[in-house]
């Protein structure tokens, strides 16, 4: 049976009728057109799907949509400002942070939510706190180095 639920999505409000198992990556990719937010294991092992949920990294797939009424959500389509990227995306793009960019959003939504909460990250502070993200091809060095390189961008 199909439950009306309100979600707040990158600053906008969204009503979605839907079955109450649906996970947020589902309902955010297939009924609000968010694809930004990639799945890939499902199990919550790779990251690709990470969100921000009330400013704190989760991965998606793990999450009901059901629970997320009431929260901030943010995508990676929420990031961008003004037609501007942000300084993270600007970053991972200066830095070739990326090949097939399949874990780019999840790597960047991680990427955030840890430096809103430590804007002057080490280098093994940065490590730690993307562990969770699985990248496949281009190795995480590119990576940290645009992570730390957008902290002096901000």
């Amino acid at each position: 049976m199909k439950q009306l639920i309100a979600l707040r999505v990158n600053g906008q409000s969204y009503n979605v009728e839907i079955e109450p198992q649906r996970t947020l990556l589902e309902v955010l990719r297939e009924n609000l057109g968010f694809t930004g937010t990639k799945k890939g294991c499902g199990e919550g092992n790779c990251g690709s799907c990470t969100v921000i949920l009330d400013r704190k990294a989760v991965n998606s797939c793990l999450v009901l949509a059901i629970e997320a009424q009431g929260k901030e959500i943010y995508t990676i389509e929420g990031l961008a400002q003004d037609r501007k990227l942000h300084p993270l995306q600007q970053s991972f793009i200066d830095h070739s942070a990326f090949q097939c960019g399949f874990c780019t959003s999840g790597m960047i939504m991680t990427a955030k939510a840890f430096l809103d909460e430590n804007p002057h990250p080490t280098e093994e502070q940065t490590v730690r706190a993307i562990a969770g993200n699985l990248c496949r091809c281009t190795g995480y060095t590119s990576i940290v180095e645009a992570i730390l390189a957008a902290v002096k961008q901000d």
